[in-house]
């Protein structure tokens, strides 16, 4: 499995755009598109993202799912659980 986040990270750590991670990968913009547009896990059919792992890893990126430990080299981010005081979580504006 990938989220849309890892692929935009990765996307991102390849310094490639859309259409360059399309052409990779043999599939339409349109289909990156919908996946990245995904909340959380991609969805999409299983042809689709077998190409796309296919292609990441071929290109150097290694997917790191929830609670796995990193067995390769080189440089890597990681994404933990949200903490209470995460930026990333909403901030609650109930008053008291």
């Amino acid at each position: 499995m990938i989220t849309s986040g890892q692929l935009r990270a990765a996307r991102a750590l390849l310094g490639i755009d859309q259409r360059q991670l399309a052409e990779l990968c043999d599939l339409s913009v349109p289909t990156i598109q919908r996946m990245e547009a995904s909340e959380g896990v991609v969805r999409g059919n299983v042809d689709s993202l077998m190409k796309l792992i296919d292609a990441l890893n071929q290109n150097g990126i290694d997917l790191i799912s929830d609670g796995a430990i990193s067995q390769g080299g080189g440089r890597g981010v990681r994404l933990r659980e949200a903490a209470p005081s995460d930026p990333r979580q909403p901030k609650s504006t109930a008053k008291k």
